[in-house]
């Protein structure tokens, strides 16, 4: 797992507008490696643009913030790019499915189905008694 720190965390106070600057969290992961990048936004800031400032998109080139399925705690959102973020929020990246898990189970199914039906165990002599 990657932990990423680009910005000094905690809330301060941006001096150019006097926005406050709220710490979020932004999650993406492959099949074979996670990153969590922490980081500290402007109040106002969309989903989508915590997305772009977390650098993510340039550590794995397979993102497209324009299209990617984003979410807050496991919630997809719907309009990423007008949703403000808040303080501890961890906005995640959410790929598409590799594989439909219904159609890999009905294919175990019917590789099941195709075997031979196993042996009935053979049933032990008793055991004497002394």
């Amino acid at each position: 797992m990657v932990f990423l720190m680009p910005f000094v965390l905690g809330q301060t106070t941006c001096m150019a507008d006097r926005r406050a600057v709220i710490t979020v969290e932004v999650a993406y992961a492959t099949a074979t490696r996670q990153s969590v990048v922490s980081l500290g936004v402007q109040e106002g800031t969309s989903v989508r643009e915590a997305v772009l400032l977390s650098g993510l998109t340039e550590l794995y080139p397979e993102i497209d913030p324009a299209a990617a399925p984003l979410g807050i705690f496991g919630r997809v959102v719907a309009d990423p790019g007008t949703r403000l973020v808040h303080q501890g929020d961890r906005v995640e990246i959410y790929r598409h499915l590799q594989v439909n898990s219904h159609q890999v189970r009905h294919e175990r199914l019917a590789a099941r189905a195709q075997q031979p039906p196993p042996r009935p165990a053979k049933k032990s002599a008793p055991h004497p008694r002394h």
